[in-house]
């Protein structure tokens, strides 16, 4: 495939300095959007050592970096790309705000923590240019499927067992993720620098009626249901937060941002995507992945 004139790819671990400080020099690098971390809370429950290793250090090879550029004058901006994990867990009334505290309740949660904190300490010590953006749950194509969305519709699809944590009344925010690219895009190029900005359709279910209304998609459009039958409340996990909802106002207010895509038709969308893509589903979950994958999916 021909790359575009002004895109290159590098495969580098954020946790290799030496290989970043070679890559950032190649390219004369002169603006980050980190979106790279360890993302899943059971996995980090497991084993957290890792999420400490790459969400805190790798980040502070990159903030490192981008000071080295800051101080020899290159005019340089760091877009740290967060969750709204690192606030807590909320009843069923509040809601998180740029402002609320930061409450961590899972090593990797507590990692993504860490790394705000440094991004806002590289800021005031050496007034490097950083906005810090905050994100409800993301769905949408090419999702590894530990996580929910994936995770349900290739159980329903195989016809395995579909695991749900405690009752299935913990409640998320999700958004599609190309309205989340909008959003990141109006951060990276307009945030103003020093803030931060929640990311959020408001769009809010509980874990268990998200999963049946997968089931119900993938029964309208594979026959054979009801899908709904393999659904298995298990042990809930350590520490699982009840709730997270962030307030979008700022983006909204200040940069114009509004989600366009309509949830009920973009989840439709995603199963549909997965089901022309059953192979690559399956692909993702065995060879190198396979005990990795069963690894998460042992421990729900």
């Amino acid at each position: 495939i021909e790359e575009a004139p002004n895109y290159r790819f590098e495969k580098i671990s954020i946790c290799d300095f030496e290989l970043l400080k070679e890559c950032f020099n190649r390219y004369n690098v002169n603006a980050v959007i980190n979106l790279a971390a360890e993302t899943h809370v059971d996995r980090s429950i497991i084993g957290p050592a890792t999420f400490v290793e790459t969400n805190i250090n790798g980040a502070l090879n990159l903030l490192e970096l981008a000071r080295e550029k800051h101080q020899s004058g290159i005019p340089f901006r760091f877009h740290h790309v967060s969750t709204d994990e690192v606030f807590g867990s909320l009843d069923d009334n509040g809601i998180f705000t740029e402002s609320s505290p930061h409450c961590p309740n899972s090593p990797y949660s507590a990692s993504k923590a860490g790394s705000d904190h440094l991004v806002r300490a590289y800021r005031k010590t050496y007034g490097l240019d950083t906005v810090i953006s905050y994100s409800c749950n993301n769905f949408g194509p090419f999702q590894f499927p530990e996580k929910l969305v994936p995770l349900v519709i290739r159980n329903a699809l195989a016809r395995e067992l579909i695991p749900v944590y405690g009752d299935g009344s913990n409640i998320r925010q999700w958004l599609y993720v190309e309205d989340h690219c909008s959003a990141l895009d109006l951060v990276f190029n307009q945030g103003k620098a020093g803030k931060s900005y929640a990311i959020s359709s408001r769009t809010e279910f509980k874990n268990i009626d998200l999963v049946k209304n997968i089931c119900r998609i993938i029964d309208e459009l594979k026959g054979g249901g009801p899908r709904e039958k393999l659904i298995k409340l298990v042990p809930d996990r350590p520490g699982h937060d009840y709730r997270y909802a962030l307030d979008p106002s700022s983006i909204e207010n200040e940069l114009g941002w509004k989600p366009r895509f309509d949830f009920k038709e973009t989840l439709r969308k995603t199963v549909i995507w997965y089901l022309d893509n059953s192979d690559w589903l399956e692909n993702c979950i065995n060879g190198e992945y396979r005990n990795y994958y069963e690894q998460i999916y042992s421990n729900r």
